[in-house]
């Protein structure tokens, strides 16, 4: 049995990730697996699904509907905050490959590719057959 204070610390959590009871579509379906003949009569399972972001969660890991009902909800929790910090970090990457594209050479680095780029030619310079026109 979940007490109290468990479910009010998820339902806080929820209220402050943005996650409202209105945005989550509930259903019950039939359960399968261990638990014996039990589980696979009775719609234990919880199926939840995020309406505005499409995340869908099962949870079936227990044989009573309301702890599953509990631990459907931190798992969908726990998936919509993934997401979100996902995002974040996608949007922090591109920032910086395009910060890093703007960003001027030094000196000594342009020196040191002019200086590359000579070698590269001398040595395919070396590669040019002798001609007999000479």
């Amino acid at each position: 049995m979940i007490n109290k204070d468990k479910k009010d610390k998820l339902a806080k959590e929820l209220k402050e990730a943005g996650i409202f009871e209105e945005d989550i579509e509930e259903k019950f379906i039939l359960g399968s697996g261990s638990g014996g003949q039990k589980i696979n009569k009775t719609a234990s399972t919880v199926h939840l699904k995020h309406l505005p972001t499409g995340i869908s969660v099962r949870c079936g890991k227990d044989r009573m509907r309301e702890a599953n009902r509990f631990f459907a909800r931190r798992r969908l929790l726990e998936k919509i905050l993934q997401e979100r910090k996902d995002v974040k970090s996608k949007k922090m990457q591109e920032i910086a490959k395009i910060r890093k594209q703007k960003k001027r050479r030094s000196k000594k680095t342009k020196e040191k590719i002019l200086q590359d780029k000579k070698h590269r030619s001398a040595t395919k310079d070396n590669r040019r057959p002798i001609s007999d026109s000479e």
